[in-house]
């Protein structure tokens, strides 16, 4: 049993996680149901789930997995479009994201043993299935203590948020941070990161019909301010905001344009995301009048670019932002995996307010939706 604290809406809070029925380790693995894609394409046509079976006995320097739950991220629809910078060898299995159980261990293996929590360590692992066997190298040993919810998401979004927060510039008390997509996963952990540290944030959002209901939800986690894109015709307002010194962008086209008129001179902004589709509007004033630093960020490339050693010093310190409530666990919605299509679909939508995570069983679908039941009523 794991007692759990956190904050939630400025309140603390306890609740019990009973982490026992998915610790188990099966003593054989036959095959594995998962979903894959063939041809790059429309997710809704090119996706199809499939059971194939797996070796039956292990190498020296392979682990055997039961995949326990896996996020539907941008990057894994961008990846089944054909317009993700990963392209892995067709056909493939869809997820970049997850945690699994290992269930199995090659007599070789020395960083993992039966029982332990881990996530992949490389891109395009395959994590939308049952179970897979894999090189002990592609994966990374995590504490199992984590609520599930997570675990599965630990490796990506609250990643990105800390690299763009601690690389790029150095930030003390009173520092302005303005982002834009700032209700996304990573925009929600880039609150609580800046409020742990006293930073202030300047938080975009779109204009939506619950507008209000979002705002709240980003004040509760830190948010110093919250408006909207809409809000930029208003000169009022905009004037009325302090200047940032570092700016994140995942959505790319105007919405850099407006960012600028936020930023002080010689400020940074760092794009890791271009939700828009369209290209950066960079205004030439801001250019050279501004004297301002534009630079993008890739998680994928710097997990490549940096040693294992480094790679575990970053998750051990998001791991402990999570066990000290700096950190919350997104807003998610379960869906088994034999509903993929439903969860694709959703991912796709406008306003959702949750992230779409694939429980690989019934028994992580219930621990899922305990934990989520927990947290909301808390």
């Amino acid at each position: 049993m794991l007692r759990s604290t956190f904050r939630l809406a400025g309140k603390k809070c306890s609740q019990t996680f009973d982490l026992s029925p998915l610790r188990h380790a099966a003593s054989t693995w036959t095959s594995t149901t998962a979903i894959k894609f063939k041809e790059y394409g429309d997710p809704a046509k090119v996706l199809y789930q499939t059971t194939e079976p797996l070796p039956a006995t292990l190498d020296p320097g392979n682990v055997a997995l039961r995949f326990l739950a896996s996020p539907v991220n941008p990057n894994d629809i961008n990846m089944v479009q054909g317009i993700y910078i990963v392209k892995p060898p067709l056909p493939a299995v869809c997820g970049n994201e997850g945690v699994a159980e290992v269930i199995g261990v090659g007599s070789a293996v020395k960083n993992v043993k039966i029982g332990d929590w881990v996530i992949p360590s490389i891109n395009a692992f395959g994590t939308w299935q049952t179970h897979a066997v894999a090189p002990a190298t592609d994966i990374l040993k995590i504490e199992a203590d984590l609520p599930l919810i997570q675990a599965a998401t630990v490796a990506i979004n609250p990643c990105s948020a800390f690299r763009m927060l601690y690389d790029y510039t150095s930030l003390e008390e009173g520092d302005v941070i303005v982002q834009n997509g700032a209700n996304s996963a990573v925009g929600q952990a880039v609150i609580q990161i800046a409020a742990h540290n006293k930073w202030r944030t300047i938080n975009i959002i779109r204009d939506r019909p619950n507008k209000a209901e979002t705002v709240k939800q980003l004040a509760d986690l830190g948010a110093t301010h919250v408006i909207t894109d809409a809000d930029f015709k208003n000169r009022d307002v905009i004037k009325q905001l302090p200047l940032a010194h570092l700016g994140l962008n995942c959505v790319g086209g105007k919405a850099v344009s407006d960012m600028t008129k936020l930023l002080q001179d010689r400020a940074t902004l760092v794009t890791y995301g271009g939700m828009s589709m369209q290209p950066m509007i960079i205004p030439t004033g801001a250019m050279i009048f501004k004297d301002l630093i534009f630079c993008g960020f890739w998680l994928g490339k710097w997990n490549m670019e940096n040693s294992t050693e480094e790679r575990i010093e970053m998750l051990n310190n998001v791991v402990r932002l999570m066990k000290e409530k700096v950190l919350r666990p997104p807003t998610i919605e379960p869906v088994l995996l034999k509903d993929f299509q439903t969860a694709v679909k959703r991912a796709q939508e406008g306003f959702t307010g949750a992230k779409q995570v694939l429980a690989l069983d019934e028994e992580s679908l219930a621990k899922i939706q305990e934990e989520v039941r927990a947290y909301a009523q808390a």
